[in-house]
């Protein structure tokens, strides 16, 4: 299934849906194409190119929703760094870890949840950070936005077209 990358109206990589939702929001006039694919979409009436980014024509306001608690949003959240060496790591390289362990009441949540290497993880173990001599480098928050990075892609198979629009992520 083909999915196209929705800008802001100011440019920004906004979110990603599939073709269907992109060739409805442009019917309806609220996006327009920045960006297409080779292959065309047919119906008895219409031929168009696929699109492949768009961008939304009037502002929107965007839904207060909280940030959905993963692994993959902790890492964004963390820069891909590890919180206890500050080195960075691919998404492979790290895991997350309790920073008060699951074992003494801790919770698996934004505030208690931060990206460690393997490593660190490992050295930490079952105790808190003071106890284990390795302090942590930021405090873990529940984050207000994510940004869209390229390491939350498989950039091998990221369409093309998306790449100027998305953050490269050293």
């Amino acid at each position: 299934m083909r999915r196209v990358l929705i800008l802001t109206q100011s440019w920004e990589a906004h979110r990603i849906v599939g073709w269907e939702k992109a060739v409805c929001m442009l019917f309806d006039g609220k996006a327009e194409v920045v960006d297409e694919f080779d292959e065309e979409l047919r119906s008895p009436s219409l031929t168009m190119k696929m699109p492949a980014v768009i961008r939304m024509t009037r502002k929107t306001r965007i839904k207060k929703t909280s940030i959905k608690f993963s692994r993959e949003n902790v890492l964004t959240r963390d820069g891909f760094q590890c919180q206890y060496c500050l080195a960075e790591f691919s998404r492979d390289e790290l895991t997350y870890d309790h920073v008060l362990p699951r074992s003494r009441g801790g919770k698996t949540c934004w505030e208690n949840i931060v990206a460690a290497c393997y490593g660190c993880n490992s050295k930490k173990g079952n105790r808190t950070p003071d106890e284990a001599g390795m302090p942590l480098r930021r405090t873990p928050r529940k984050p207000a936005w994510l940004p869209v990075t390229t390491k939350r892609f498989n950039v091998v198979r990221m369409p093309e077209q998306w790449r100027p629009f998305i953050q490269q992520a050293a």
